[in-house]
């Protein structure tokens, strides 16, 4: 006989609380999305210009950078699932090492821009450019410690949860890249 009383919440990798956390915070950067492209269908001609002084090719490695470190996230789970520590950590640390080369790589184009004069201040288009790709860059900061912090005693139910948390850090980054960087 099956045990019908079940939650299937209990099935959620990481627990329910990571997965509110994370609904949560796709529903904010949605609502932020969804407010860069009301304002941006006002003055498109500006958006367009003002979207000429970002760096796409840079933010195209990002890319490339935050989708592999949520492979090796993904694959640290594996590790501490299959009891396996040391690899579990060696996954941890690329996952963060890889967030921090973002981090990096979006501090270059931060101080390019802040060079030009660019601010929130001068145009709708740098107030959310610097608002959302800042805020989700605070996330990374954020995600690069859980990491750290997890991986100093891995445990498959806390790795699951710090890796839920990546996947919402990448997949925030995979819908603000071509919204912001290369929507015409």
């Amino acid at each position: 006989m099956s045990d019908t009383s079940r939650d299937p919440f209990d099935e959620l990798p990481g627990g329910l609380m990571i997965w509110v956390l994370v609904v949560s915070e796709l529903l904010v950067f949605g609502a932020g999305l969804a407010a860069f492209l009301g304002v941006r269908i006002t003055d498109p001609g500006g958006f367009a210009t003002a979207q000429e002084a970002l760096h796409p090719v840079r933010a195209g490695i990002n890319t490339v950078v935050l989708v592999t470190s949520g492979l090796f996230a993904a694959l640290a789970t594996q590790a501490c699932t299959a009891g396996r520590t040391a690899a579990t950590r060696g996954w941890l640390a690329a996952a963060g090492t890889l967030g921090l080369v973002f981090l990096v790589i979006k501090g270059s184009e931060f101080a390019d821009l802040a060079a030009l004069g660019l601010s929130t201040e001068t145009h709708a288009f740098f107030t959310f450019y610097f608002l959302l790709t800042g805020f989700h860059a605070a996330h990374v900061v954020a995600g690069v410690l859980v990491l750290a912090l997890v991986a100093w005693r891995p445990r498959p139910a806390p790795v699951e949860a710090a890796t839920a948390f990546w996947h919402m850090v990448d997949l925030v980054w995979v819908l603000l890249f071509p919204v912001i960087y290369l929507m015409a």
